[in-house]
This record gives structure tokens, sequence and C-alpha cells, in this order.
């Protein structure tokens, strides 16, 4: 069966108990293989069977009680145009609200006869058309549920907000005292509230990765033929193409620099300010800009197979993940509309049978339909997530799985491999092996023509000085770089190039080390090692201080990884191959430890996805970053603690959020119940609820300072 993924937009989904649904109901139409709900983009992605056309797929949906509408690869986000209409419907219910408690001042104060029905009829006046305008996104929601044979959290807030009204002009028709038209309009302002909290939060999570993919140049100048040069869009530029980039211009496409030299701004993704040199061989990224020179980029990724995009991929992913908690509140949800119907039928009918009358037991039904809204439960795991993600993505953290949040912070072990996590993976120059004045300039023009990333590092730590002109420059993958200068053969690759003591020779096969020769001169052993990243030492100490014990574990030769032992103060394994490195999580995972998982390549693949959580860095393969929970940019692996200390936070907030959300119903239904609420009290009970877990997730803005 050959399978395909089809995206919908689901605006319709407002708490943990829709998404269970949806992906409930979808998964038991024949033909689709798995559902995923992106809460925070208010998508869902169907992995289904290719004979499942779109049609019936949106039939479906719709029939589970919520519109749909097939997304395209390039369509936009479309939670500004809902926002714009939650906020105009809250603007009203405010600004109703507001001259409606004016006027319920006088009917508190004692207005009595034809002075209280005058305001009680001013006041319906004013709650009428604003209720009908300003519940619309409540009532489409639960018109939609109730003509498919279904439930949701907005029918019973409907069936509130009507009773309310329909009790109080009743009660304004006939001269009563009492009316609750305040309350209906504020009960609406409050959930609108609310929502649109959630929409803003929403729309910045969207806005986060759409500023991303702006980082990269809309247009690219290609090098056509002849010397032609034409100005295409950036989804239109294929790997293979030459583009010309200007001083100052971005980077439209991912590639290798085939001419000129310049300095890059790769802030973007590196988080680091100074710019960095380039030269023939060296790679760019979309959305980094070139700041010196202009420069010619042969493309080797456009569109949505760059760098950047496939970062904002890891943004996005992270709204699609749902963790143990959110799973508690779904199961929870999902119960949610048929306990409140029940438990509103019990208190209207025991309070007419005790001889209360229709209208006292009506009202008492009202207010538990509106003071049970479980609004507040589900908040209580995507608000914490959303705003931490925000503030660790601030801080050049983005998390993959938001579930991950979750398990980073159970984290009680730390495995970290050594080359490209410990370190920079980048080839440091620390011994020139005594190239003189007349051999440096040559041995930089040919480091300067080589893709290789030892002759790249020396390329770049020769900068300052000026390149030979040389000839004949040709490079042979696997064996070096060759050329003439002044009639002399110049050579920069294998150590077995040349004469040499063996000894000397023998000792450097082990270590980051190339060789020059120039003519018949000596033979040169240029020396690197690979730089500790900053702040690796600080990282793991504070590790320790979190309670997590560090371990390397690496496939590098075990001398190398007992000296980063030594360097670092912590214990390594060296040599392990990727079973090796499976091995040595699933021995601590015996042993009841929460493993973390802190690597970058294509070997710690496996072990990323082992591990209860797991962290690579930006700089890491792709297996490696489709591995891992989170993704940190940057050079500082000081980025692992703080992601720790901010998933701590995150999950005591969550727990909290829980503990008042149930703590809440525990005290609001029995008194509701009890007929000691009135609508206008179930509403601003119920509203504030909800908003009291907002604001106690808002305390997370500064989860990763």
């Amino acid at each position: 069966m050959t399978a395909v993924t089809s995206t919908f937009s689901v605006p319709g989904l407002h708490c943990a108990g829709c998404i269970a649904k949806l992906e409930g109901g979808l998964s038991r139409v024949d033909g689709v293989i798995g559902a995923r709900v992106n809460f925070t983009k208010r998508r869902v992605a169907i992995a289904h069977a290719a004979e499942l056309d779109d049609e019936r797929l949106r039939d479906v949906i719709g029939r589970i009680g919520f519109p749909a509408e097939r997304l395209l690869a390039d369509d936009e986000a479309r939670s500004a145009p809902e926002n714009r209409e939650l906020g105009r419907a809250l603007g009203v219910a405010g600004f109703a609200a507001m001259n409606i408690m004016l006027l319920s001042v006088s009917v508190w104060s004692g207005a009595q006869g034809a002075t209280r029905d005058m305001f009680h009829w001013l006041s319906a006046l004013i709650a009428l058309p604003t209720v009908v305008y300003a519940g619309r996104p409540f009532y489409r929601s639960a018109w939609s549920a109730l003509r498919r044979g279904t439930t949701n959290m907005d029918v019973p807030i409907t069936i509130g907000v009507s009773l309310a009204c329909a009790v109080s002009l009743y009660e304004t028709m006939t001269h009563g005292p009492h009316a609750y038209f305040d309350g209906a309009v504020m009960l609406l302002f409050f959930l609108l509230a609310g929502r649109f909290l959630d929409g803003v939060m929403r729309a910045r999570a969207e806005d986060g990765v759409a500023a991303l993919q702006r980082q990269r140049a809309p247009r690219g100048l290609v090098l056509a033929a002849h010397g032609h040069a034409e100005w295409r869009d950036a989804d239109e530029l294929a790997p293979g193409m030459k583009l010309l980039v200007a001083a100052g211009e971005a980077f439209a496409a991912d590639g290798t620099v085939v001419e000129g030299t310049s300095s890059v701004d790769r802030a973007l993704v590196t988080g680091e300010s100074a710019p960095e040199s380039v030269a023939p061989g060296a790679g760019v990224l979309a959305g980094t800009i070139n700041l010196a020179a202009p420069l010619t980029v042969k493309v080797s990724a456009a569109g949505e197979a760059t760098a950047i995009a496939g970062i904002a991929r890891l943004m996005e992913a992270a709204g699609g993940a749902r963790s143990r908690y959110v799973r508690l509140a779904d199961r929870a949800s999902r119960f949610y509309a048929p306990a409140v119907h029940l438990l509103a039928a019990l208190s209207f009918a025991g309070w007419m049978l005790a001889g209360a009358g229709l209208h006292q037991s009506v009202l008492v039904a009202v207010a538990v339909l509106i003071i049970t809204c479980p609004c507040a439960l589900g908040l209580a795991v995507p608000v914490a997530q959303v705003v931490s993600a925000g503030a660790l993505m601030r801080r050049g953290i983005l998390i993959r799985d938001g579930a991950g949040l979750e398990r980073l912070a159970e984290a009680d072990v730390a495995l970290m491999d050594k080359t490209g996590t410990l370190t920079l993976g980048r080839p440091r120059l620390i011994d020139t092996g005594g190239l003189t004045a007349e051999e440096a300039p040559v041995a930089l023009a040919l480091a300067r023509s080589s893709r290789h990333p030892l002759a790249r590092a020396l390329a770049e730590s020769l900068d300052g000085g000026t390149a030979a002109e040389v000839t004949e420059l040709e490079e042979s993958p696997g064996l070096g770089v060759t050329a003439v200068f002044q009639g002399q053969e110049a050579v920069l690759g294998r150590i077995d190039l040349g004469e040499g003591d063996p000894a000397d020779i023998a000792a450097s096969r082990h270590a980051l080390t190339t060789a020059f020769r120039l003519g018949d001169g000596p033979l040169r052993l240029i020396r690197f090692e690979d730089a500790l990243r900053p702040d690796a030492a600080a990282a793991v100490r504070r590790l320790r201080e979190l309670g997590l014990e560090p371990t390397i574990v690496s496939g590098d030769a075990p001398r190398r990884v007992d000296r980063m032992s030594r360097l670092l103060d912590v214990p390594g394994l060296g040599g392990l191959s990727p079973q090796g490195k499976l091995d040595a999580i699933a021995a601590r995972q015996a042993a009841g430890q929460h493993v973390l998982m802190i690597g970058d390549g294509l070997n710690d693949g496996p072990a990323l996805n082992a591990a209860h959580v797991s962290v690579a860095p930006s700089s890491a393969s792709d297996v490696g970053q489709n591995s891992a929970d989170l993704v940190f940019l940057g050079d500082s692996l000081a980025a692992v603690p703080v992601a720790i200390v901010a998933a701590r936070r995150t999950m005591r907030v969550v727990r909290q959020n829980f503990a008042m959300a149930i703590g809440y119903n525990i005290v609001a239904v029995p008194i509701a119940m009890a007929g000691l609420a009135t609508p206008l009290i179930a509403a601003l009970a119920m509203s504030l609820s909800s908003l009291l877990v907002v604001g106690n997730s808002l305390r997370l803005r500064g989860a990763a300072a």
C-alpha cells in the first residue's frame, strides 16, 4: 500500500479533548495509518493510503466535528485571520461588559420597580446583540459538533450562555428582581480573552518559524551560460547552479564558495557575532550574510533542503508532540462534556425535587454548566510548553519534541560524545611543522583551493598572510593538492608524500596531521587539534551541580578519550561502536537511570534514539538532529544545563497548573450545585481559573535566563 501524508488546517481545535477526539476518530478510518495534531498551528497531518483522497478526508474530519481545509506545502499559517476575529469579538464583549456592569450598579444599589426594569432592558439591548456577535466562535464550534452527533467543550458553554440570557430576558419581561446579562457577557469576555491569548502565543510560535525562513534571501542572481546572469526566486534554485552574491547580501541557498574571498556573518546559525572568513572551498548557508566582497557560490542545497529550512522544521515539530501530562489532560477532557451535562441535569433534578421551582433550578444548572469549563485543564500543559519553548528559542535552543522537556527534567545521568560534541569538530592549527617565510604563502595558496577540513583550518590560520601566485593547481580526492610555484612542485596532503623522519611520521599517523613539501625541500608535518567547545568544562561542572554524572562515550581512539577525560575530570569510554554506545545506555537504564545522550554524528543516531532524552548541536549530521529531542545553536555546551534548568521549571509549573485546575473544580462544582454561585459568579470563577493557569505559565518566559 502506497502511503502519503496530507495536512489540513483545523481552526476548531481548542483543547486537549479536541486533539484526542480528532486523532482517535481518524485512527478508526479505513486507510488512515496515523494522525498527529499540531495544536500550536491548528493543523493535523494524516498518513494515509494513496487511494484515500483529500475530499474524503476533509469530510471525515468534518463528521468528527471539525471543519477543515487542505493545506498545500506553500500555504501560509492561518492563525492571523482567526486572531483578528477573536480580537474584534473580545473588544465588543469587553466594551459591552463595562457598560452593563455600570448599569448593574444601580440595580445592586437597590433600584426598584420601573427604574430597575429600565436598567434591565438597557442591559438586554446591549447584551443580546453582543452575545450573538461575540459568541460566534463558540456557536460555530458547538453547532458543528452537535449536527454530527458529537459534543465538545463549546457545547456546554453555548448552552450556559443561551440559558443565562433566556432566564435574564424572562426576568426582565416579568419584572423580576434579578437578571444575568452581566454574567453572560462577562463569561464570553473571559472565554474570548483566554482563547485570544492562546491564539497570540500560537501566532508567536508561527512568527518565529516565519521569521527564520525570511532570513533567507528571496531571490538569487544565477550565473548562466556565456557569462549572463539572471535573478531567480529562491525556490527555483537547484544544486549545481552558480550564484553571484554581492557584499551585504544574504545567501539564497546553501553552497560552496568557488571564487572570491570574503567574510560571512553566521550569527543566525552559530550565535557568534564575530564574522568568519571564507575562501574557495568554504561552505556557506542560506540566511547568512556576505559582508566584505563579491562571491561566486555553487549551490549544494536549496528551498526546503537548506539548513535554515531544517531548523524551521525542528521548530514546527515542537508543537506536534505530546507528553505524558498532555495525555493525562486528553483523558480528563475526553469525559468532560458528558460529565458536565450529567452534573447540570442532576443539579436541575435535585433542586426541582427539593421544591425550588423551575426558575431557581435552571439558574443552578446554568451555573454548573458555566463553572465547570475545562479550559484551565486543557491549557495546563500546552501553554507551559509553548512559553518555555519560546524562552529557550531566544537562547538558541530548539525543542524538537515537546515531550522532550518532560523527559529532560527527569534525566539523572549524561553520556556525551567527544568529537563534534565536547569538541567543535573543527580542526585548529597547533604546529606549522616549521613552515618558512617562503613556504607559508605557497601553503596558503594550496590550502585555500582545497575542501579538506585540515586544509580549510590551515587556510584560516594563515589567512593574515598573502597567498603566493601558483599555477597548475589540482586537487586529487584522498591525496591532496598539487601546484607549481616558480618551477617547483608544491604538495599539500597525505603524510607519506615524501621522505621524512620515520619515527616522526609514525607518531603522527594517529593525530590530525597533514603534510607540505615545496620542491626538494623537507617534509613539513602540520599538526591540528579538535578544539574544545567554549565553556565545556563549566558545562560539565554545572551538570554535576544539577545531579547528572557526566561520562564520555566515544568511537575515537581510547588514548584521545583518556586525554579529554583528564582535561574535563570525567570518566570516559573510548573506541565504542554504535552498538557499544547502545550497550552503555542499556546498562544505565537497567539500573533505573534516565539517560541524557548528547551527540552529533551518524554513529550517534541509534544512541540518541535509545536514550531517555537526547540533545544535539546544530552542527550535527541530519541523522543526529532528527534523532535528538533538543537542538542547540552556537558553539557553547552551556546550552545543555540551561535547557535542563528550564525543563525542570517547566514541569514544576505544569504540576502547579494541574493542581490549580483540579483544585478549582473540586471547590467550584459543589458550590455551584449547592446554589451558592449565580451565573455571573460562575463566569468570573471559570474565566479567572483559566487566566490563572495562563498567568502561572507566563512566568516561564524567563525559564532560560
